[in-house]
């Protein structure tokens, strides 16, 4: 969402293991997200599933959507037996994932032509 098309392939979309969401009015997509099962080393339990890729149209955000979408993932992370769900957070958004119970691990880095990132996780 506000980016080309080719930059919203990952390695891993289409494994057996990895689901993706979207959030819909009417006919059309208002946010994303996918989830693909990968351990992050700074964090010991497993089985673990990131969150990538995810976006809420502009004109959208702050209704509560990005919330809606991220439960709804834990949730079926939570159907999979995983007990951790972790992301690459951009700088702008640590607060939306710490109101949804995430936390920091590790030191920030950079993602060229992104920003600056943070690892944060929930436990599930």
């Amino acid at each position: 969402m506000g980016k080309p098309k080719h930059t919203c392939i990952f390695d891993g979309d289409n494994l057996d293991t990895t689901f993706h969401l979207g959030i819909f009015s009417e006919e059309k997509l208002l946010g994303v997200c996918s989830f693909f099962k990968a351990n992050n080393p700074n964090i010991s339990e497993s089985p673990q599933y990131q969150l990538r890729g995810m976006a809420v149209l502009n004109e959208f955000q702050g209704k509560g959507l990005g919330h809606q979408i991220l439960i709804f993932g834990e949730q079926m992370i939570k159907k999979k037996n995983a007990k951790i769900a972790w992301c690459n957070a951009r700088e702008v958004a640590i607060n939306f994932y710490r109101k949804n119970g995430y936390e920091i691990t590790g030191k920030p880095f950079n993602i060229e032509t992104i920003g600056l990132h943070f690892v944060m996780y929930k436990v599930l």
